[in-house]
């Protein structure tokens, strides 16, 4: 004989409780240069928990509404009097931007880091919007990360 009903679970309009802790967090670098117009693939995924970061693509989908925090270091390669722009995206609206310059150096960064609310589904990644990134090693001059702050 089935017993009384249980609490609500976690899905739209459900009780979390206060010791749910979600675990999901990525940290990714780039082994490939990129160039031009088109969004990143960091490849060399060190830390993928929960697996939502999908290297092929460059991109997390969210699993869980809530907080999230995400950061991104581009290493530019230049030496030839260009720039180079990366964008963070949310669903394919810039939510955040960087610039690298090539002033009389090689080598320069764009960097930022970003606050955001994601639904589930919402997908996130880095694209660049023109110049080159450096890429072709495992050092990781590159990386993407991010991870859930509260769930909603």
């Amino acid at each position: 004989r089935p017993g009384p009903p249980g609490p609500p679970g976690p899905g739209p309009g459900g009780y979390i409780p206060s010791f749910y802790s979600p675990k999901i967090a990525f940290y990714a670098g780039l082994r490939k240069p990129h160039e031009g117009y088109e969004v990143l693939r960091f490849d060399d995924v060190v830390t993928n928990v929960g697996n939502y970061y999908e290297p092929s693509s460059g991109k997390f989908t969210c699993p869980l509404p809530g907080i999230y925090f995400f950061t991104y270091h581009v290493l530019m390669r230049g030496g030839d009097g260009t720039s180079m722009w990366a964008d963070l995206m949310k669903n394919g609206q810039v939510r955040a931007s960087a610039i690298a310059q090539d002033a009389d150096q090689n080598y320069d960064y764009a960097s930022n880091s970003v606050i955001l609310h994601l639904d589930v589904g919402d997908e996130v990644f880095v694209k660049l919007d023109g110049g080159k990134v450096h890429g072709g090693n495992t050092n990781k001059y590159s990386t993407f990360s991010g991870f859930i702050i509260y769930p909603d």
